[in-house]
């Protein structure tokens, strides 16, 4: 099998479209034998991570365990470290956050006024939150109540209709007056908010989740009762950090821009361009800026060339916990570093090929998810595209022409 053949197959995509990639690319950078490199680079590392695991003769399951059985070992040392927390209190969470925003180092982020963000509420009442909580106004709601916990719980509280008539309302009028310097805010959201939400939710969200245009990371209360739950909160607060630091960075820069509002709503909402436009000369890469396969593992855009920002986070956030574990030789946090894009086909004790992913974040969601058998693997795919790109462009560039080239929704070489 080629080189083209192995990365197309992990890829889930046709030898041809890899072909045509490292054609064109080739072209335009001057660099050959980058898919080549990047094959054997992945082998080699497989090679190395067998070793640690001492397996010699082995099939995919055996393989698989071995990963999840090292993370469970790591997981336990790190709740032990960070004092067994919980997962429902704020004294309980506050060292997960102390060690992240360490390690993190995020600098102050351009954010909405805490005023401006008053008056949007003053402006669309959020009718839910009010009757759930008997206030009769916004004035009197926020008397009594933190600002940033109501704007965090308005996303499982209110319908969504609400929140898009509201926001992107609001939100396309705003300028650059409008953002301020400030340090990022931590939070866990009060007891309360959850029995609020039992009557309004729907579906389940991740209990770590974040609000971009005000620069707030908030964590609902969640037990901390199975393995690989500490890591998953953990990696979550880092990677949502550098997710934070990053689209501030985007706001800032089109903050000085005419069509600030209208670049503000897109950026909020998450757009994915549907269709890739054809490159007039050189290579068109697409910039997805979510996971698609979470929704839909088949989404076509999967299989094009294409860079994803979330990637390029998870990558920030792997560097985080390999640091920690420079200072906590215990963790081994450090045998996942660079990992993030490795993986390969494996038989299985069937005798069908079944794809391994190295992966940290794949790994530490699939601990969670063991006992229903789910397997993560879409990090890895969506990391080895922007290690292909990194490869011909440089590391330094790919996040620097993601930012360039966001609104757009496409890199053009």
């Amino acid at each position: 099998m080629t080189s083209q053949e192995k990365l197309a197959k992990i890829l889930r995509t046709k030898p041809e479209a890899i072909l045509n990639m490292e054609k064109k690319m080739e072209q335009i950078t001057g660099k050959k034998g980058v898919v080549e490199k990047v094959v054997n680079e992945n082998e080699k590392r497989i090679k190395v991570a067998l070793q640690v695991f001492n397996l010699k003769d082995h099939d995919a399951e055996q393989l698989y365990k071995a990963i999840i059985d090292k993370l469970k070992r790591i997981d336990g040392t790190i709740h032990n470290l960070f004092g067994k927390p919980d997962g429902v209190t704020k004294e309980g969470l506050d060292i997960l956050f102390k060690f992240a925003l360490e390690l993190a180092d995020i600098k102050p982020l351009f954010v909405l006024k805490k005023e401006i963000a008053q008056k949007i509420l003053e402006n669309s009442p959020p009718q839910n939150i009010l009757k759930a909580l008997g206030y009769k106004d916004v004035k009197e709601l926020l008397s009594k109540e933190d600002l940033f916990q109501v704007f965090s719980a308005l996303r499982f509280v209110e319908s969504n209709e609400w929140m898009h008539q509201t926001f992107d309302k609001a939100y396309k009028n705003l300028s650059s007056e409008d953002f301020e310097q400030r340090k990022v805010k931590v939070l866990v959201l009060d007891g309360k908010w959850l029995k609020v939400a039992e009557k309004f939710v729907k579906k389940k969200y991740h209990n770590v989740s974040h609000l971009k245009e005000l620069g707030v990371l908030f964590i609902i209360p969640l037990k901390i009762d199975t393995p690989g739950e500490t890591m998953r909160v953990f990696s979550l607060i880092l990677h949502y950090l550098h997710e934070l630091d990053f689209y501030c960075n985007l706001i800032r820069k089109y903050s000085k821009e005419k069509d600030f509002g209208k670049k503000l709503c897109a950026l909020l909402r998450g757009d994915v361009l549907e269709k890739l436009p054809e490159a007039k000369r050189g290579m068109n890469w697409m910039i997805v800026q979510q996971y698609l396969a979470k929704h839909n593992e088949n989404d076509p855009r999967l299989f094009i060339p294409h860079v994803n920002p979330e990637a390029i986070h998870w990558k920030k956030a792997g560097r985080d916990m390999a640091n920690l574990s420079k200072k906590f030789k215990e963790l081994d946090l450090g045998f996942w570093e660079d990992l993030d894009w490795v993986g390969s086909f494996f038989k299985s004790k069937t005798g069908k090929e079944v794809l391994v992913s190295f992966d940290l974040i794949d790994a530490i969601m699939s601990l969670v998810k063991d006992k229903g058998q789910i397997k993560y693997l879409y990090h890895q795919q969506e990391a080895l595209w922007n290690k292909i790109f990194r490869e011909y462009m440089g590391d330094e560039n790919l996040e620097k022409l993601v930012i360039e080239n966001f609104d757009k929704g496409f890199i053009s070489l």
